[in-house]
């Protein structure tokens, strides 16, 4: 590869790792070029863009961007290399469990994860990110949350004889006119003697 090349790849993962914020670094050393077709169809299916590079390009390029920010990332670039970039951070964890499980093997193997600035070191960390919520999984558990004591009333309400629901709805303005009349009446009388001149 001539240094011009090597200049292109650079350039080309700095603008990857600049439009992503999630990356997954793997190791699939052992694969067969078979499996490595199939891989990346998963990825494309869903999204994922996958590059393979060598560890020295990824990490000149890393550096170039934000040396300080990515020091996490460099103990990871070493053997066979094939970077994951997405925009939905635990996709690319579902397409490795997924692969792994069809394929009956440990390969390709997570080195590495880095999710919006947080690293996930290590294979084991797999099972950790195939469960992590995305923004809009964590937006809708939220609406959920919010709509649910709403929903549970008005279900009430439904679920009640006409006539019944009609009596609740009037006792409870009655209610509240009671509630309000009940201070006064316990209000000590005011004096009404007239005071004298």
């Amino acid at each position: 590869m001539t240094k011009e090349q090597k200049n292109e790849v650079i350039e080309v993962l700095k603008g990857k790792f600049s439009q992503y914020s999630n990356f997954y670094i793997t190791d699939t050393e052992s694969l067969t070029v078979e499996q490595v077709g199939k891989l990346r169809r998963a990825c494309f299916n869903k999204n994922v863009e996958m590059k393979v590079a060598k560890n020295t390009l990824i990490k000149k390029a890393l550096e170039s961007l934000d040396a300080e920010k990515y020091a996490g990332v460099y103990d990871s670039l070493h053997k066979v290399t094939a970077l994951m970039f997405s925009e939905n951070p635990k996709e690319p964890a579902v397409i490795l469990s997924s692969f792994r499980t069809e394929a009956k093997k440990e390969k390709p193997e997570l080195k590495l994860a880095f999710i919006n600035g947080d690293l996930y070191a290590g294979d084991n960390q797999l099972a950790t990110l195939v469960k992590i919520k995305t923004k809009n999984e964590l937006i809708g558990e939220v609406i959920g949350l919010l709509l649910s004591p709403i929903q549970r009333v008005i279900g009430a309400l439904q679920n009640r004889p006409e006539g019944e629901a009609a009596a609740v709805a009037a006792e409870t303005p009655a209610a509240e006119a009671e509630s309000a009349a009940a201070p006064e009446a316990d209000a000590p009388a005011a004096d009404t003697t007239p005071a004298a001149e």
